[in-house]
């Protein structure tokens, strides 16, 4: 039995922002090669009052994840030695830990090799290169080998005058212009994009269920504003990155695909902005350092990462 073909919209939205070659056909980082020299110079001059501002949510047991994600557990925190003296008695005593988690349970980066679609990923690998025991053979998080650029705050709650947005608010390009407004600065080639929805709100108050669904997030008309852009990476506060449920009936994680396969543009999700909000409302300024750092996971298809926004 043939599998049903994806919405046309969705391919006619893919056309139009398919990166692949366009850094070589060898290529496994995408939008990342946008973050050049000069980009991070002037990033950095960005930096006026060195306030840093950390934006991941805290890996513990009674995370995020819920159970609707197979395999994706919040972490789980052990000792496996406590102050013991390893070298003999009355030598210095040791305590070590270990934890399991899945990659992408809290704050995190999706690799490209995240998604799938139509039996390809980015650049037109064959999705069957990803392997059980090897994990991603191309385009894995440990090929990013660093992530710093300028970040920019587009705060669309804010600009929209609310302080979270509602559940089926699909963050539209006319919402990114708004907030881009306010922040009184226009996103460049190479930026880093982070969007706040204020739906972590949601999880911070203790309702776990509400915070991933219904959520606000991203629209399937965005990726075209990013790619218009020249965006490096995107990151917002939420669970699912777009929009859930789904704008378009059936068509699940659009975004994802069009982000990640066509575009060749990591996405994070996870990520606490409201401190950021308030900071950069108080300087009046959505405009920093951004330092986000991938774990070099060989192979794997996302990874946890601690940001942190200087100011």
């Amino acid at each position: 039995m043939s599998r049903p073909a994806l919405h046309p919209a969705f391919h006619d939205i893919a056309k139009r922002v398919n990166n692949w070659g366009r850094w070589g056909a060898g290529d496994e980082i995408g939008t990342l090669n946008l973050i050049t020299d000069e980009v991070v110079r002037e990033a950095v001059a960005t930096v006026r009052t060195g306030r840093r501002i950390p934006v991941a949510l805290p890996l513990r047991e009674d995370g995020v994840q819920t159970g609707l994600i197979p395999g994706r557990v919040n972490p789980l925190h052990v000792m496996v030695q406590i102050n013991q003296e390893i070298f003999g008695p009355g030598t210095v005593a040791c305590s070590d830990d270990a934890v399991t988690m899945g990659l992408q349970a809290a704050t995190h980066w999706d690799a490209l090799t995240h998604v799938s679609h139509s039996g390809k990923l980015y650049n037109g690998r064959p999705a069957h290169t990803i392997t059980a025991h090897g994990g991603a053979a191309f385009s894995g998080i440990d090929k990013p080998r660093h992530i710093v650029s300028r970040g920019v705050l587009l705060d669309v709650a804010r600009a929209r005058g609310v302080d979270r947005l509602a559940g089926g608010h699909a963050v539209t390009p006319e919402d990114l212009d708004a907030a881009e407004e306010l922040a009184g600065t226009r996103v460049r080639p190479g930026d880093i994009v982070l969007v706040r929805t204020g739906q972590i709100q949601t999880y911070l108050a203790g309702a776990k269920d509400a915070y991933g669904y219904p959520s606000p997030g991203l629209s399937v008309r965005t990726p075209e504003w990013f790619h218009a852009r020249d965006v490096a990476a995107v990151a917002n506060d939420t669970l699912t990155f777009e929009i859930f449920p789904p704008e378009i009936d059936d068509l699940w994680l659009p975004v994802h695909a069009l982000d990640l396969v066509e575009m060749g543009m990591l996405q994070g999700q996870n990520w606490n902005l409201e401190e950021l909000s308030t900071a950069c409302g108080q300087e009046g300024r959505y405009c920093f350092l951004l330092s986000a750092m991938p774990e070099p996971f060989v192979g794997g298809t996302g990874t946890p990462v601690a940001p942190v926004a200087i100011l």
